[in-house]
């Protein structure tokens, strides 16, 4: 007894680099907003970049087939050999580049994905550089592995990434990345083709690799020609350098968030390490899920996936042009994905404060800019226009009030 006395004081304490994982706090905002919903608070959430449709009927059907066929043994750690091979050709069908299957690694989603290529890329102590602002995440998985994350704000509003002066302006040896996203989260802006390869040039030029997150691909409304059917060879970055690494996922444009499927694509001579680390990492992606996943490439589901993309577009179409009537500020052009970034320099100098008072007292949910990075982040807040339209409706008319 005297031994169990002495030890139950001990309490185990976290490990230092999580004190450099900033809070994700679309996630304290929805929780919020979900305890006010609970006592009969009606809430519009722009908040969480999720789109509002069910899975595609069909991408269903496929993975409950799975499940009766009995696919729920583990798959080989880079996924259903079938997936890869489909993926690979996803990418010469839509972006007439040739990728083996071996270079694709299926993974539990987006974030299993940066898991595994922070872990393959980074020593501790490592650089990677990344726009500002930016999806919040990928400076966190960089920090996780004793890396150092270097944000570099926008040349000027609006610009999607930096340009190569200022990559040069930061360089040192410990630059070993270069992250970037086209569409972008939070912005919805694109990533010019001429940027892309002069990134993808400067990259290389320095020995820095080049990871583009490219999950909203598909979801992009700059013109009627850039639909999923019209691709064609819609610029991918492995278009710019074969051995540019990319992320991709199945959550976005095919909907299916809470499958867990995405997938990594990478170099020839990093694809036996990081199948490695994918064994050791998550052993594999969710059977059944990749199962479906298979079915989401067919012609009758992107039927469906795109009457959802022109919904999309229209959500788009009508939530900016509240906004601006409202009066915020749209510097980035929202080009993809569902989010509109917006200024509130009008309103406000504090943007967590600002998401409060729309919260608490309008009823309306949206994030703030200090989730995505720190240059002028407190004069920013993103909209997700992830609902249907009558609720943006509703959003804009509490907005108006709100804010007149």
């Amino acid at each position: 007894m005297s031994v169990i006395k002495r030890m139950s004081g001990f309490q185990p304490t976290a490990a230092d680099r999580t004190r450099l994982i900033n809070p994700f706090r679309v996630m304290d905002v929805l929780e919020r907003a979900r305890q006010l919903e609970s006592t009969g608070v009606d809430i519009v959430h722009l908040e969480v970049g999720e789109p509002d449709f069910a899975t595609a009927p069909q991408i269903v059907a496929a993975g409950m087939r799975a499940l009766q066929q009995g696919h729920t043994a583990y798959t080989p750690a880079a996924g259903l050999p079938a997936l890869r091979e489909r993926i690979a050709r996803f990418y010469a069908d839509h972006h007439g580049v040739s990728v083996d299957p071996s270079r694709i690694l299926v993974t539990p989603g987006a974030s299993g994905a940066l898991v595994l290529a922070s872990n393959l890329l980074l020593n501790a102590g490592d650089t990677v550089l990344m726009p500002d602002p930016s999806y919040p995440c990928n400076r966190n998985y960089v920090h996780l592995v004793g890396g150092k994350a270097v944000l570099i704000p926008p040349a000027f509003p609006g610009r999607p990434a930096p340009t190569v002066a200022q990559l040069e302006s930061v360089y040192d040896s410990s630059v070993k990345g270069l992250w970037l996203a086209s569409p972008a989260n939070p912005t919805g802006a694109v990533i010019h083709d001429s940027d892309v390869q002069a990134l993808s040039a400067w990259a290389s030029g320095r020995g820095v690799h080049m990871l583009m997150d490219e999950i909203y691909q598909g979801l992009d409304y700059a013109d009627t020609a850039s639909s999923w059917r019209a691709m064609g060879n819609l610029p991918t970055a492995l278009g710019y350098n074969p051995d540019n690494l990319i992320v991709n996922s199945f959550s976005k444009y095919f909907g299916m968030t809470g499958w867990r499927v995405g997938w990594l694509v990478v170099p020839q001579a990093l694809a036996a390490t990081a199948n490695i680390l994918a064994q050791n990492l998550f052993i594999a992606a969710p059977t059944p899920a990749q199962h479906a996943a298979l079915r989401a490439f067919d012609e009758d589901v992107v039927e469906v996936l795109e009457q959802r993309r022109a919904a999309f577009q229209q959500r788009r179409d009508f939530l900016c042009d509240a906004l601006r009537s409202v009066g915020f500020s749209l510097p980035w052009q929202a080009e993809g994905a569902f989010y509109c970034y917006a200024g509130i320099e009008r309103f406000a100098d504090d943007s967590e404060a600002f998401c409060r008072m729309l919260l608490e007292d309008h009823g309306v949910a949206v994030t703030p800019g200090t989730d995505f990075g720190d240059h002028d982040a407190n004069h920013y807040v993103r909209f997700a226009f992830t609902g249907a339209l009558p609720r943006l409706q509703q959003a804009a008319e509490r907005l108006q009030r709100a804010l007149a």
